[in-house]
């Protein structure tokens, strides 16, 4: 029987891509389209490639020559195949800097996530996120409680804050996540340890309060930072608060919510939602 580690991880083996493939959660019908790619794909000469693409010095260049040597690939399947190959990698990193299996898996179920919202905003599933998830597979980003924390490099380390979709945004949930991610960087990364902490987002857009009750969490969210730049033209909220591709008209947009009720009345009365960068403080 194999030894379990603290951390959550079997000691000295390998992860599988079928055990990756249940963690996080990935639909039996995208489980078997990965197995007949995986079946068909010759990972031979492109293995240099997806080891690049683990470490964070070389992933997003390793990113861009997958890109070209997989020009062929319907619904870039054998994209979502090479990076789920790369999580799978990954797991070994994790142990090696004793990181929780949980942080892994919360991680990595950005690949599911990522895949039914594709399904809700186009009425089809495919990969349309590869170009964002190889920050995942490369440990520059991590998921830890509700939120994601990204490692940035600059003229000082910082960390850029990320809003999942399911994030729960409540002041307890939040709270909580920053404690976690507080004790995660002093362990894993103390060069990070105290540094800013940053957030680019629709939700900090400063034309969302008027639409907002008091006691909104997303008003509560936004009190945390300081904003430093507004980006009124951004249209990014069109995914994530409306589900939608970014040209959908403006009457076409859907009412589910009192938000997007709200939000799509200043739109076709002209407005603007747009989004903003904020400092926490």
């Amino acid at each position: 029987m194999a030894c379990i580690l603290p951390n959550g991880f079997e000691e000295e083996r390998n992860m599988e891509l079928q055990e990756l493939y249940r963690l996080i959660g990935l639909e039996p019908e995208m489980v078997m389209i990965l197995e007949r790619t995986g079946s068909e794909l010759d990972v031979g000469p492109i293995s240099v490639l997806l080891e690049r693409l683990t470490d964070r010095d070389t992933a997003q260049e390793a990113y861009e020559e997958l890109c070209s040597c997989l020009s062929e690939d319907e619904n870039h399947i054998k994209m979502l195949y090479c990076q789920l190959e790369c999580a799978r990698r990954t797991a070994a990193k994790y142990r090696e800097k004793q990181i929780p299996m949980e942080i892994f898996t919360d991680t990595m179920k950005c690949f599911s996530r990522f895949l039914e919202e594709c399904r809700v905003k186009n009425g089809r599933m495919f990969f349309d996120r590869g170009w964002w998830t190889w920050r995942q597979i490369s440990m520059r980003i991590f998921r830890i409680g509700e939120l994601e924390y990204e490692l940035l490099e600059g003229s000082e380390p910082s960390v850029g804050i990320h809003i999942p979709s399911d994030a729960d945004l409540s002041r307890a949930a939040v709270d909580e996540s920053l404690r976690q991610a507080g004790t995660f960087l002093e362990r894993h990364y103390p060069q990070y340890s105290g540094g800013s902490f940053a957030c680019e987002s629709w939700l900090l857009s400063p034309a969302l309060r008027p639409l907002l009750p008091e006691n909104s969490n997303i008003r509560a969210f936004q009190d945390r930072f300081r904003i430093v730049q507004e980006h009124r033209e951004d249209t990014g909220y069109m995914e994530w608060l409306f589900r939608v591709p970014s040209n959908t008209k403006a009457q076409d947009l859907p009412e589910q919510t009192g938000l997007q009720k709200r939000a799509k009345q200043v739109i076709l009365d002209g407005g603007l939602i747009g989004a903003a960068e904020g400092i926490l403080v």
